[in-house]
């Protein structure tokens, strides 16, 4: 082993021999160790197990009754096998007293004599002893049977048990080879572990021998301390393990410095934090006297190496201009960065002039101004060549107190001025000094001194340019800071305003749009009320901030004082969707003077729908761009206070009652418009005179944060208890309590109270079928006619009704009734059973008839027919006298 050891040269074959002979060592000191130990637990093991196999079976029931039988073999040979082969002994032997076998597992053997010291037995003592018996070594326990049991008896037999040492010392056999793979183990451990050591230290000593080694290390140790660059190696404890010539000479350092702590070598703050904490450094720019070092630090325990860390100086007085410039070119960046992030928040140009203002304060300017062309504030393009008139829109500042042009003050810069200059050329104007620019001052010179006065003494003024088009012009004021501005601060606030002339360019293109399509969606909607007396409306229309959509409104007189309240959204934003608004809102028009239903109406609405969607397919292989539209159609009759309604889609109606409750009527919901293929259904109400019928669209009770559930029973809270309260005031407090503060979509909301026409304005008479009772008729109309003071009408009221009720009479079928109606106008209706309507048409001269409804239409100022589910109404309306109409109703 000592020559072994001897020719090994490497530390890492040594250190693999030391391992070897170690783990040998254990290996035949644990297998002695288990050998010995394994011996005397199986022999205590078989003590153990054979004294208490005979004790047991000994003090067993029937022991002794056995014995004293005439045969106590044939009774005990059985149990005594059976016990063995439970207990995994390799004998039982039952004796007498005289040592004579009554059992054994051999039967040859019974009846001969026991081998054993039986004297301690028979005297009530137990006797363990090792023998060498036939079938090996063996541990073998003794023990008396006594007559009564308890060990107090007589001796009346003995019983002995035996078991072999190899049967218990097979816990060896089985633990030998774990140990012996352990030491395998070990040994494949030892050498994986050396393989790896001598790889790494090949690695780290790249191949190097210790000779080797010697002469790299005095090779290094003289380049070290040659090179003219300060190099200093610190332990994990931040003691000076080793200073280069350099380090000594640019940190001035004492003789002894090696083996002190950081602290105590005498360095500024800012070098003795930087080597005492360890921390990574790059090119940091350190003051040492008169110098200005670039450090670098980095540590030694990466890659497995010793903790610590080395730290290299470099000489560089010229860093600190260098650092400052970078320094600078940073800051600016970031104040770009920041603009970018900040400016264009919104697509409004007040707003993102205010942005631009806010983030070139303080980092550029002491105060920022901006100034916008008329123009461009309402969403225009500016023209070319104008004068300089420039409406400030945003005023920034370190202060609040300065005396420059507040907000909203239009401003009309000269020529001669940075101002005018700018905007005139369209470049940049820097004035260092602003007492010297006479122009400027000579513009308003009270305020000129004042802004002096107050410490403003340098400018840059930037033309706002997008595309090709001058926006505005961008002022940028000093004051705290003494120095001007200088051109690195023109070029940054150049760029500045580029950014921001973007923003704002894209802000005025998004307001006209905006105001385009605003303003067709509104020439869209009505602009006002038609006059009728069935109901007092008000209404409101909101368009969404995302821009327009589609939703309406419309209240059309029909005939009979009747009006219909209409309420309708187009799916969708944009100019598409206001566009289809006004398509559909002139259908409804249309098919009211029909005087449809409004389950009717709505069918015919549905079928347009799908007739624009065809219209807007792009053609094959295309989407196509649905048109989807809700609607709610309603009909208020004020004679009998009953309404009609229907709805496609649409939110139904909220009704306040005159008691101050408030109900969602139960609406057949319908498909909304452009679906096809279903019908719709109408529902009918009996609306008290006094309440308040409230129609609006989806956008007033759901957004993206409150679900319809909720907004409808806020719109319920808001209504209830008020029935008093007048439409407008109604639409004013629905408002504000469900408008959302950015509203999403587009509003409309109408608000009407019912009237009812009093029972004094309306005549019925029935109509017998003979044309004989038309002279009684004629009397009772112009009777009724002198109790409403319309005796002017009486003529041509009778020529209109003589030549309805002649007609009905005529050609139609069932009852005839007759009914005067005293609104706005004087309304004569004429109803029957029969849907066959006549027409206006010229009867040649030599017809005899043909020219009633000629007449008709030449007395009243409008007529017409109106089907019903019993027949038709044919009704003609005149024009009260001047002095009597309008009347309201009641």
């Amino acid at each position: 082993m000592v020559r072994l050891w001897g020719r090994v040269r490497s530390v890492a074959g040594q250190v693999f021999v030391l391992q070897v002979v170690v783990v040998l060592l254990l290996g035949v000191g644990a297998v002695a160790a288990l050998v010995l130990q394994a011996g005397h637990d199986s022999t205590l093991e078989a003590r153990n197990r054979s004294l208490a196999v005979a004790q047991t079976f000994a003090n067993s029931p029937g022991i002794v009754q056995a014995l004293a039988s005439a045969d106590p073999t044939a009774v005990l040979q059985p149990r005594a096998e059976a016990a063995r082969t439970r207990s995994g002994v390799d004998f039982i032997v039952v004796t007498d007293t005289e040592g004579i076998r009554y059992t054994h597992p051999k039967p040859d053997r019974i009846g001969k004599k026991f081998v054993g010291n039986l004297r301690p037995v028979l005297a009530g003592g137990v006797v363990t002893e090792t023998v060498n018996g036939t079938i090996g070594r063996l541990v073998q326990a003794t023990v008396p049977v006594f007559s009564e049991g308890d060990g107090k008896g007589r001796v009346v037999g003995i019983v002995s048990a035996g078991i072999t040492l190899s049967k218990v010392r097979g816990v060896v056999d089985r633990q030998l080879p774990i140990l012996l793979g352990a030491a395998a183990a070990g040994l494949a451990l030892a050498t994986a572990g050396t393989a790896a050591v001598s790889s790494r230290l090949r690695r780290q000593t790249h191949g190097l021998g210790p000779l080797e080694m010697t002469r790299m290390y005095e090779h290094h140790d003289a380049v070290l301390h040659s090179v003219r660059e300060g190099v200093l190696i610190l332990d994990g404890e931040r003691r000076l393990l080793l200073a280069n010539d350099e380090a000594r000479r640019l940190l001035d350092l004492r003789p002894d410095a090696e083996g002190r702590p950081v602290t105590e070598l005498g360095l500024n703050a800012q070098a003795t934090e930087l080597l005492a904490s360890g921390r990574i450094a790059t090119d940091e720019v350190l003051p040492a006297g008169d110098r200005l070092l670039a450090v670098n630090n980095r540590p030694t325990d990466r890659d497995g190496g010793p903790p610590g860390s080395v730290a290299t100086l470099r000489d560089s007085t010229e860093l600190r201009a260098v650092s400052g410039r970078a320094e600078q070119a940073q800051t600016r960046l970031r104040l770009l960065y920041d603009a970018s992030v900040a400016i264009g928040t919104t697509l409004d140009v007040v707003r993102t002039a205010e942005e631009l203002a806010q983030v070139a304060v303080p980092r550029l300017a002491d105060f920022v101004t901006v100034g916008l062309v008329e123009p461009v504030l309402h969403g225009e393009e500016p023209r070319p060549g104008g004068a300089a008139e420039l409406r400030r829109v945003a005023v920034n500042g370190v202060r609040d107190d300065h005396p420059l042009y507040p907000p909203g003050r239009l401003v009309r810069w000269g020529p001669d001025t940075p101002m005018g200059h700018g905007f005139g050329t369209g470049e940049p104007v820097l004035v260092a000094d602003l007492s010297d620019a006479v122009e400027w001052v000579e513009q308003d010179p009270e305020r000129m001194r004042r802004v002096l006065d107050y410490g403003i003494h340098s400018l840059m003024t930037v033309p706002l340019k997008a595309r090709g088009v001058l926006l505005g012009m961008v002022n940028f004021w000093r004051s705290d800071r003494p120095g001007p501005f200088e051109e690195g601060d023109l070029s940054l606030a150049e760029e500045l305003v580029a950014r921001a002339a973007v923003c704002i360019d894209n802000a005025r293109r998004y307001t006209r749009e905006h105001t385009m399509a605003v303003t067709l969606q509104r020439s869209l909607l009505p602009r006002g009320l038609p006059e009728q007396s069935a109901l007092d409306v008000a209404h409101r229309y909101l368009p969404a901030q995302a821009g327009v959509g589609g939703d309406w409104f419309d209240v059309i007189p029909l005939p009979g004082a009747r009006v219909a309240l209409v309420v309708g959204d187009v799916v969708g934003h944009g100019l598409l969707a206001a566009a289809t608004m006004g398509r559909l809102r002139t259908a409804v028009h249309n098919f009211s003077t029909l005087d449809l239903p409004p389950d009717e109406l709505l069918g015919h609405l549905d079928e347009l729908v799908g007739r624009i969607d065809q219209e807007e397919s792009p053609g094959a292989g295309g989407e196509l761009a649905i048109a989807g539209a809700t609607c709610l159609y309603a009909v208020y009759d004020p004679s009998s206070g009953r309404c009609v309604l229907a709805r496609a889609g649409h939110p139904p109606p909220a009704l306040l009652r005159p008691d101050g409750t408030v109900e969602f009527p139960d609406l057949p919901a319908g498909p909304p418009l452009g679906l096809g293929g279903l019908p719709f259904e109408t529902a009918e109400l009996d609306i008290p005179e006094g309440s308040l019928l409230v129609l609006y669209t989806d956008g007033l009770v759901e957004s993206r944060t409150r679900d319809i559930d909720v907004g409808l029973d806020l719109l319920r809270d808001t209504l209830a208890g008020h029935p008093g309260r007048s439409p407008d005031d109604t639409c004013a407090a629905v408002l504000d309590a469900l408008l959302p503060d950015r509203p999403g979509d587009d509003i409309a909301l109408l608000a009407a109270r019912t009237h009812r026409l009093g029972a004094d304005r309306i005549a019925e008479w029935e109509v017998p079928a003979d044309p004989a009772a038309l002279a009684g008729l004629r009397a009772s109309v112009a009777r009724r006619l002198d109790e409403w003071g319309l005796d002017e009408l009486a003529f041509s009221t009778e020529l209109i009704l003589s030549e309805l009720v002649t007609n009905s009479i005529r050609y139609a079928a069932g009852p005839i009734r007759l009914r005067l109606l005293r609104d706005r106008t004087l309304i004569c209706e004429v109803t029957d059973a029969s849907s066959t309507s006549p027409h206006l048409r010229y009867a040649a001269t030599t017809d005899e008839g043909g020219r009633g409804l000629f007449l008709v239409a030449q007395f009243a100022e409008r007529w017409g027919t109106r089907y019903t589910a019993e027949g038709k109404v044919i009704w003609a309306e005149q024009a009260l006298p001047g002095g009597l109409g309008p009347t309201p109703p009641g």
